[in-house]
Parts: C-alpha cells; structure tokens; sequence
C-alpha cells in the first residue's frame, strides 16, 4: 500500500485542471503577448484566468498578477515593497517560510532594512501585543506574516494583524500559500497589500502562482524583460500553468465545505488513533480546529534510538509524510520553525497532511505501521 501525506509540500494534480490544460496544450499555442488571432486567442485565456481568480478574492483583475509559484511572489512583495515604499523597518517571525525569513535576513545583511522578530508562543502563536509594540516604536514598518504556518498548522488572525498594520501605516504582505483554496479570502475585508498564491498546494500544477498586489499600493516590477503581466513582470507567461490554477482554484472554491468537513475529520481521527496506539506522542502547533489549518497535523513521538531514521522507515512502508516544511529536506539542521517553538529537538517530529483523496484506511494503515516501527519490529 502507497499513502501520500506530504500535502503541504505539494498535492496531486485534479483531474479536471489536466483536463483543462491537455486541451489548451493541444489546441492553443500562440504568444499572448503576439496581436494575431492565434495569440489573441491565448491571452484571451490568460485574462480569463486573471479575472476568474480577481472575483473568487472579491478583488480587481488588475491587482492580480500570475508568477512562477510562491517564492517568487513572497520576493516580489518584500523586496519591491519595502524599496518601492522607501521603508528602513520589517517585521516577521522566527517561524516564517524560508523564502520569507531568508529574504528578510538577506535584506539586512545587506544594509537595507533593520529586522525585528515578533514573539510567538510555544504553539506558533503571534504575539499581537509584541507587534504593535514593534509597530509604535519603530518608523513606519513592512510586515509579513504568514496565515498558517505551513509545518505546524497554527492560524494567525490576519484581520486582526491587517487592522493593526492600517492603524500605524504599515505595509502588510502576508503568506497565504497554505490556505488558498482553503479558506476563502476576501481582500476587501483583509487589510494586506501583499497576499500569495502557489497552485500545487490546491491540486494545480506546479511552477505557477500569483501575487495579489492592492491598487492602494504601487510597487516597480522585480522582473524586467518584455510588457507582460501589465508591464509587472518580464517573461512569457505560462499559459497552461495560469489556466490550470485558474480552474484549480475555482474547484477548490466550488468544493471547499465538503473538502474541509472529510480533511478535518481525517485529521481528528488521526489524532485519536495515534492517541490510542502511541504513548507519550505530543501535537505541535495549535490543534482545535478554530486555531488549526485543517490539512496539517505534526507530530513528536518519543525519543527512540535512530530518530532519524523514522521518515525513512516510513517511506520504506509506503508512506510519504515530511519532517518539516519540504524547503529544507536534505539538511540536517532540523526544522527551523521546531526550534522556533521551542520543541524537544531530541524528539523525531513528523509532519502529515492531508488532502481531499485521502481516507480513513490510510490513516489506519499508518497509524499500524508507525506503531510496529517505534516498537523495533
């Protein structure tokens, strides 16, 4: 048997987005940035796609802007933020993704920004107080802070961050990659100027994703080269990927209920049976469902000789799962968001995620196989 619960590092392509790629790729392959009809046709998609994605975030199509994935917007927003807004101060946690905490680190070293780090509980929590000490005592400030931590779970209360960025002028980018197509976002009532998109974490493909830019803010591209993407970003655009996330994302939307009420029952069985089956295994990050992104669950088992060896075990019985955010596979320093909460590093953490094909037998399944592992069998 074969289980897949590595979601938070990528997630399996929907049938229905191939379906909806296959026939561009086979039919359509003009430039859209060419004016006859072969590459009208193309960015007549293109657009479509933007203005698909703009309504599903009750934003404009001209806010929002297709890039290579993730990491890319996550630069794009800090970078040509804080130089654009001609701001000297930044403010994130110890806890972020790397492509924002080693931007941030980068900019420093560098003599560009001087960067605090907001405090955060042992569950992941931001320590709102904290920001808006920082935010009062400090000029003008960029802040970015994720959603939901993408190895614990842990949601921040990004209206309540927005409101506090709006009460001292500050410019607020916010890492949403976890929890688009998850939760539904409405840039009206989010005061962020920045929010990201990567389609392979919602069941698109992979090397695609937006930047949500808000018309209140302007920024110079990062990118230079041709006009594309409203003059924002150089580079022909990636027409199959943006079709893609397009229809992955209004799935996502159409389906999201349903798919949060199987996933978090998923998850809530897992965590009994690991209960049940494991002693001394302890959650990390917050776990009621209010506080908790749904498709996450990590996990500290016992210390136990070869700790290291636990993934690998798994692998070994089919089972995909992570030790952390897939970014930082294939180094031995640990998970940089662990120690940022302070867990037992001697303890092997596991991170599991979810996502709609999964199912009770699985868990099941891994829930017995986790058990004979840590028993030596």
């Amino acid at each position: 048997m074969r289980v897949y619960l590595d979601n938070a590092a990528t997630t399996p392509v929907d049938p229905e987005v191939l379906k909806e790629m296959y026939h561009i790729m086979e039919n359509q392959f003009g430039n859209p940035s060419s004016i006859h009809s072969h590459g009208r046709e193309v960015r007549t998609i293109v657009e479509k796609a933007r203005r698909s994605v703009a309504a599903l975030l009750h934003a404009s199509p001209s806010e929002i802007f297709f890039t290579s994935g993730g990491t890319e917007a996550d630069n794009t927003a800090i970078r040509c933020g804080i130089i654009d807004n001609k701001l000297s101060h930044a403010i994130t946690s110890r806890i972020e993704h790397h492509a924002v905490v080693h931007t941030l680190e980068a900019m420093e070293k560098s003599g560009q920004i001087k960067l605090s780090f907001v405090d955060v509980d042992g569950k992941g929590n931001v320590d709102l107080a904290h920001l808006e000490n920082l935010l009062k005592d400090n000029e003008r400030s960029f802040v970015s802070l994720m959603h939901a931590n993408n190895e614990l779970g842990t949601l921040t209360d990004i209206v309540k961050v927005g409101n506090l960025c709006e009460q001292y002028e500050a410019v607020f980018h916010c890492d949403t990659v976890q929890t688009m197509g998850h939760y539904p976002h409405n840039v009206k009532e989010l005061k962020a100027n920045f929010i990201v998109c990567a389609a392979h974490k919602l069941h698109g493909p992979k090397g695609v994703g937006f930047l949500y830019v808000s018309s209140r803010t302007k920024i110079n591209p990062m990118i230079f080269g041709g006009s594309q993407e409203r003059n924002m970003r150089g580079g022909t655009e990636n027409v199959y990927g943006i079709a893609g996330l397009a229809k992955a994302l209004e799935t996502a939307y159409t389906e999201m209920g349903e798919h949060q009420q199987h996933i978090q029952q998923l998850k809530s069985y897992m965590m009994a049976r690991l209960l049940e089956n494991i002693p001394g295994i302890h959650f990390n990050g917050e776990t009621e469902p209010e506080k908790s992104l749904y498709t996450v669950l990590n996990v500290s088992f016992p210390e136990m000789e070869m700790a290291d060896m636990l993934l690998f075990s798994l692998d070994i019985a089919g089972i995909s799962a992570s030790g952390g955010s897939a970014c930082s596979s294939g180094t031995n320093i640990g998970s940089h968001v662990l120690n940022g909460i302070g867990a037992n590093p001697d303890r092997p953490a596991v991170r599991f995620s979810f996502s709609k094909y999964n199912t009770r037998g699985e868990i099941d399944y891994v829930v017995a196989k986790l058990k004979e592992i840590l028993a030596g069998k």
